[in-house]
């Protein structure tokens, strides 16, 4: 388990993070979600315990990762694919963190086949790896002791599809099994294909959390028409808030923060005709993700804002 607790860091007048509080749990992935810059990687480095917090606290499997006697038998890590020894193999990096844990060396091996490098791949020098290929070496070295915990950022950076795929099923079975996994991405398909439960951080702070199908279910009612502009106006005529957006299907369609029933009188009574009316969760985690961080995001700011 992990547990994140009113947890912040700040450089100087910048608030990177700014009291957050979130748990992820046994048996379940939690996908941990925000546009850049919006204190994701930072929060994970305070948990793994390469940066101090400024208040709060971060534990793994009930302590602070520094008190952990072996952390890496417990804790699975990756921040960065690329911050490996560029001039080692492949091999022999899995080789020193298998000594370093006091594992048998088999458990170098297995995980070469487990992570689908080659053996001609893993004598090669890490600096004439792909970015993919380092992905798949830093996944290798996170499970390398089977950890009951497992925190990794962005780790599908570098991978083609089939390599998106095999690292979701790769995840997903391993939180089947008892595991905790953390994952941030900024692909929010495969965030919504693997996740139990979302984190969704801004500007430093949770925006939301909450099992994935609690927070989709509450995305409101989604309505296409012909008439955008007259829904429009006998919803806020009825104090309904709502927005238009071509993220969910395109000009005539607005999600409205209601229920179905509410919505369809509305449209009956102004007599404006529907071409679709229900539930919005089926617009999908990418939504969510930009109407919650739209502060947050850099195309949605203007020139004066992002100075």
């Amino acid at each position: 388990m992990i547990t994140v607790d009113s947890l912040s860091k700040t450089y100087g007048s910048f608030r990177a993070v700014d009291d957050v509080s979130f748990t992820a749990r046994p048996g379940r992935v939690t996908g941990f979600l925000g546009p850049n810059g919006a204190g994701k990687s930072t929060s994970m480095r305070v948990m793994v315990g390469l940066t101090p917090p400024t208040s709060g606290h971060a534990t793994v499997c009930g302590h602070r990762f520094a008190d952990l006697p072996n952390p890496g038998r417990q804790v699975g890590v990756l921040l960065d694919a690329s911050a490996q020894h560029a001039g080692r193999t492949g091999r022999e990096i899995l080789s020193i963190a298998q000594r370093t844990m006091g594992l048998p060396r088999g458990r170098v091996e297995e995980m070469l086949d487990r992570v689908s490098l080659t053996s001609s791949e893993a004598d090669r020098r890490v600096r004439n790896y792909s970015l993919g290929m380092r992905q798949r070496l830093g996944i290798a070295t996170a499970l390398l002791a089977d950890p009951e915990v497992l925190i990794l950022d962005e780790p599908a950076n570098g991978l083609d599809p089939a390599g998106i795929r095999w690292m979701r099923d790769l995840l997903r079975g391993y939180a089947d099994e008892g595991a905790t996994v953390l994952l941030s991405s900024h692909l929010l398909h495969e965030i919504e294909v693997i996740a139990d439960d979302l984190v969704v951080i801004g500007n430093g702070r949770i925006v939301a959390q909450g099992t994935k199908t609690e927070l989709l279910a509450s995305a409101g009612t989604l309505v296409r028409t012909n008439d955008v502009p007259a829904m429009s106006a006998a919803l806020t005529a009825s104090g309904v808030p709502h927005t238009v957006s071509s993220a969910i299907g395109g000009s005539d369609a607005l999600r409205v923060e209601t229920d179905a029933e509410l919505v369809g009188k509305i449209a009956l009574d102004a007599r404006i005709a529907l071409l679709e009316l229900r539930a919005a969760e089926g617009a999908g985690l990418e939504e969510m993700f930009l109407e919650l961080t739209s502060d947050n995001q850099r195309e949605t700011q203007t020139q004066g804002d992002a100075a």
